[in-house]
């Protein structure tokens, strides 16, 4: 098995930490992967749960147990934004369109991180954070 690579956005809030858990909480309503009634929390702290994440995942953001600063490193099941030079280095007014963050994917501008570890950044419309963007790679 090699991790796969995934992509998807959620609501945008200025805070980053309460649009993740938000985007995990619509994740899991649309599919509970077997895990009924649980809350991603809840869903961290079962060995069974981490042994699916580790073993497949889900490639979505329930892959991630929490949010980190934009300046840590790369933690196994963290989600990490990009820094405002990461963002740049792909849109370099720094205000990336989902058009723009798909693109740079598409070629390599941006990077997917390495296995069980994820990235987001706001994404713009008409010049207005209008969303976030999701991406990383499975575990496996």
């Amino acid at each position: 098995m090699g991790g796969d690579q995934w992509t998807s956005t959620g609501p945008y809030q200025k805070d980053l930490e309460s649009a993740f858990r938000q985007a995990q909480e619509r994740e899991l309503a649309e599919d509970d992967h077997g895990f009924p009634g649980r809350d991603i929390v809840d869903l961290w702290e079962d060995d069974h749960w981490r042994e699916y994440i580790l073993t497949g995942g889900t490639s979505s953001v329930l892959d991630f147990y929490d949010l980190v600063d934009a300046a840590s490193g790369d933690d196994f099941a963290m989600m990490r934004p990009l820094t405002e030079d990461e963002v740049r280095d792909w849109a370099p007014e720094g205000r990336p369109t989902r058009v723009r963050w798909t693109a740079a994917l598409r070629s390599g501008a941006a990077s997917f991180p390495g296995r069980g570890t994820g990235r987001c950044t706001i994404l713009y419309c008409d010049g207005e954070p209008a969303e976030i963007g999701y991406w990383g790679c499975t575990a496996d």
